[in-house]
């Protein structure tokens, strides 16, 4: 089964029987289920707006017509962006003021996978309150049609490229003067996604040399789509061959930016915002961040460099998102490579994250790896132990916070261990029988043994 429905939307495997893939009935019956909702908590309101976009999937075409036309027959008017990003519409929803926002795609997932991610009227996701509101109407299919009279419009909006670039540009710590004068050259590895089209854009106008590589949007993915070291050996030859100051990689959605150094090693997923918050921070004098559980320990080191508060959230990011409004943060985002910038909006958005990294890089006057050997080094293990679906994962994870009930234990999304040099994560999975192991220390090697720890002391809970 490849259909898996969250509160965060639905995702799955074009074709294959409706109910276990995505299909264009599981399509349609989810999109309507989110126009009914986003119709039913307007009421009154005569005209009602969702903006749509997708990323280079060669079902995307396919998919938002789906999802477009169902929107107009529920009465709702349309504005599909196209050819898109993740930031990009969460940015148009408020600009448009629209009712809500769908993009369409399955983010870092190979290109047999689609998805429909879901926005409130402020372009932000919906928690899980109102998901669990839309999964319930497309289960018991409680949706109501327009008549024909009543049918919403739709409408392209080919514009928003240079929208989405302008509200980079005039963010007040995007020195674009400095970023010129570095005279930086600059790879980049769009995986021939919509990137593509906005990454070299956005450079372009900040007076970056661009060196192109994947960047054709037509959803032909030359490598595994989540920008992962072992994905990347491309770019990291690429980077050394071209004597290029930087490379920079996205997902299909463009909302997680990977960084290498100027010699081909990588500048680390986790380390994309530890250089933005550090730039971020110094500039401000101070000021609060938040990043998930699962995210390395440097951000925190940063944030008390600075003065600041560093809070941990659980994993996913409306709660990241949460946290940050409630902490009254400055930056903050997740180990993946994604920036969250309230200066911007609550997303996350790897042309914010370009933009104020190239600043922090241009500023220094610095190389990348001269940068990245400037924060502390941390190492990530990622594992997770395969269960039988009859076993009680919850209770596994409570015995294990009780045995390590003298450490500082932290349980709001599983558990997290903090020991002094080193940390280590267990969480369940929403959607298999897994335990997720993920453990940070001073080396490789570490982390690793820390991990083989872990999954043997769980073997003997279950045991």
């Amino acid at each position: 089964m490849t259909l898996i429905k969250s509160i965060s939307g639905i995702r799955g495997t074009i074709g294959g029987q409706v109910g276990d893939n995505l299909t264009p009935i599981d399509a349609v019956k989810f999109a309507a289920a989110y126009g009914t909702f986003i119709v039913r908590r307007n009421p009154g309101k005569k005209k009602l707006t969702i903006v749509v976009g997708r990323d280079a999937r060669i079902s995307g075409k396919m998919i938002t017509s789906l999802v477009a036309n169902t929107l107009v027959g529920l009465g709702i008017d349309v504005i599909d962006l196209g050819l898109s990003t993740t930031p990009t519409v969460e940015i148009a929803v408020p600009l448009e003021n629209a009712d809500g926002g769908i993009i369409l795609t399955a983010s870092h997932n190979p290109k047999q996978w689609n998805a429909l991610k879901l926005l409130n009227e402020k372009g932000e996701f919906l928690n899980g309150e109102e998901g669990e509101q839309i999964l319930a109407l497309a289960e018991n299919e409680d949706l109501n049609f327009a008549e024909v009279d009543d049918l919403g419009s739709y409408t392209k909006n080919k514009t928003y490229v240079q929208k989405h670039i302008d509200e980079v540009l005039n963010l007040e710590l995007v020195d674009i003067d400095a970023i010129k004068k570095a005279n930086f050259k600059v790879v980049v590895d769009a995986v021939n996604s919509t990137g593509g089209i906005f990454i070299p854009a956005l450079l372009d106008q900040l007076g970056v040399k661009c060196v192109e590589l994947y960047c054709e949007p037509n959803g032909q993915f030359p490598h595994n789509p989540e920008p992962l070291k072992e994905h990347l050996t491309d770019i990291s030859e690429l980077v050394v061959q071209e004597k290029a100051d930087v490379g920079i990689v996205v997902d299909p959605d463009v909302d997680r930016l990977a960084l290498v150094s100027e010699d081909g090693s990588m500048f680390g997923e986790e380390y994309t915002l530890v250089a933005c918050a550090d730039y971020v921070l110094g500039r401000l004098k101070g000021g609060n961040t938040v990043s998930n559980l699962s995210s390395s320990r440097a951000l925190r080191d940063v944030t008390e460099k600075h003065g600041g508060t560093y809070t941990a959230s659980a994993v996913g990011e409306v709660n990241v998102v949460i946290a940050m409004k409630a902490t009254n943060t400055v930056i903050g985002g997740e180990g993946n490579g994604g920036i969250i910038y309230p200066a911007s909006h609550y997303g996350r958005d790897s042309l914010v994250g370009v933009a104020l990294f190239l600043s922090h890089l241009a500023r220094e006057k610095v190389s990348c790896k001269t940068l990245r050997d400037s924060y502390p080094s941390y190492f990530m293990s990622k594992n997770k132990i395969q269960l039988t679906p009859q076993i009680d994962v919850d209770n596994i994870l409570e015995t294990m916070a009780s045995i390590y009930k003298n450490e500082a234990v932290n349980t709001i999304d599983g558990v997290k261990i903090d020991f002094a040099e080193e940390w280590v994560h267990l969480r369940k999975s929403n959607t298999e029988p897994i335990i997720r192991i993920y453990t940070e220390s001073s080396s490789q090697e570490n982390a690793d043994r820390l991990a083989k720890r872990f999954i043997k002391e769980i073997e003997n809970v279950i045991a």
